[in-house]
């Protein structure tokens, strides 16, 4: 388990940025070789971001690397560049507009081999992101194609291109459509990260001055049972990190049904009635969900 509320994208190819990243307070930073950089740019940040993995002071963030689109010539080796230059510095690398389950068993499989010829003891997780029409098709075989897989991450940008969605409706709303309009595919993506066992996380919201509708987007995505969001700016973390964790409220409810209802257990009773409200054993499940987090982030 790590704590995902906050995923920061940095590119790869600026060093400034990448040390800013480094001290903010994201739970985890990606440093990108994908969208951010461009292709003649592809080899000098792959080096930069060797370098700023090995010299950087990332503290207790998660460290992961987003390399390029399988499909392109710059994958393998992003791969083979960073594990072996830098494998001991790296968390998580994410695979982006990921298919199918194939695509993920491609990179386990190469990421096993540099590990073992490489003598790597701590193995190297994975996110993909569900960014394509073929990837929503496939999403629950893709979500339990690795045991390396930690979390799916829905691309709203490149899936509204590959579905043919307005650009205007990237944000999740559209004029003259009713609700969330990516309600159906992020549900679909959480319920198959469920399943699997793993974690569902929001992606890029691109009007890094819009707090209010970066705001809106987590709490749509936190309702739906995501752990965390993209932050495309520094700006955008604490809304990420606060809308992402329990509140002291929740956190105090929560211990407080949790004692009530192991004392009640304990009198061979199943269900309670705890501050005017009845509760059984599917309430206890939503309960320990939040002491978990609480516990992660040392509340």
């Amino acid at each position: 388990m790590r704590l995902r509320r906050s995923e920061l994208s940095t590119p790869g190819s600026n060093a400034h940025m990448l040390a800013k990243a480094a001290s903010s307070a994201a739970d985890l930073v990606l440093l990108d070789l994908e969208d951010a950089v461009a292709p003649n740019e592809k080899a000098a940040a792959r080096q930069q971001v060797i370098q700023s993995l090995r010299t950087l002071a990332w503290g207790n963030k998660t460290r992961a690397v987003r390399i390029n689109d399988l499909e392109t010539p710059y994958a393998y080796q992003d791969i083979i560049s960073i594990v072996e230059e830098a494998g001991a510095y790296l968390d998580i690398l994410i695979i982006p507009k990921v298919k199918s389950a194939r695509d993920v068993w491609w990179v386990d499989t190469l990421l096993k081999q540099i590990e073992q010829q490489h003598g790597l003891s701590r193995h190297i997780g994975l996110e993909v992101l569900i960014e394509e029409v073929e990837a929503m098709l496939h999403v629950e075989e893709i979500a339990q194609a690795s045991p390396r897989l930690e979390a799916l991450i829905f691309g709203p940008g490149d899936y509204s291109a590959s579905q043919g969605i307005d650009s205007q409706g990237i944000g999740g709303s559209l004029e003259g459509y009713p609700g969330d309009l990516f309600h159906y595919a992020r549900n679909k993506i959480a319920i198959a990260a469920r399943a699997a066992g793993i974690e569902a996380i929001d992606g890029a919201y691109s009007d890094f001055k819009d707090d209010a509708g970066y705001q809106r987007e987590c709490i749509r995505a936190k309702t739906l049972g995501f752990s965390g969001k993209w932050a495309i700016h520094p700006n955008q973390i604490a809304s990420a990190n606060q809308i992402f964790a329990p509140s002291t409220a929740e956190i105090s409810y929560a211990r407080r049904l949790d004692i009530a209802y192991t004392q009640a257990l304990q009198q061979g009773k199943g269900a309670i009635a705890f501050e005017g409200k009845m509760v059984d054993a599917a309430i206890i499940r939503s309960i320990k969900n939040i002491l978990l987090k609480a516990e992660m982030l040392g509340m």
